[in-house]
């Protein structure tokens, strides 16, 4: 199953607009939060957002999180990675 990591900016955004964002990101199935191998679960960063499908790539999780995201704000800015592991420092755990 592939891992995404995804950040999503809203531009001219209040922090009210920001819990919308992050209750439906959350509903469609992205989650703020990542678990280490070690199974620690820690919080993403503010707008980052892990998410996992089998067979999506990383386009199709771009233009799902950019449909979600313009439910909030036009025009968000959204960045997909595809991940191959990752590394972190610094992360709250939750």
């Amino acid at each position: 199953m592939a891992s995404f990591t995804v950040r999503v900016e809203l531009h001219s955004a209040v922090a009210k607009d920001y819990e919308n964002l992050h209750s439906k990101m959350e509903a469609a199935g992205f989650s703020r939060q990542i678990t280490a191998d070690s199974g620690v679960v820690y919080h993403l960063p503010t707008a980052e957002y892990d998410y996992s499908h089998s067979s999506m790539t990383t386009a199709d999780v771009r233009d799902k999180a950019a449909a979600v995201a313009q439910t909030v704000k036009q025009n968000p800015a959204v960045l997909v990675t595809k991940s191959d592991g990752r590394s972190w420092q610094g992360l709250d755990k939750v």
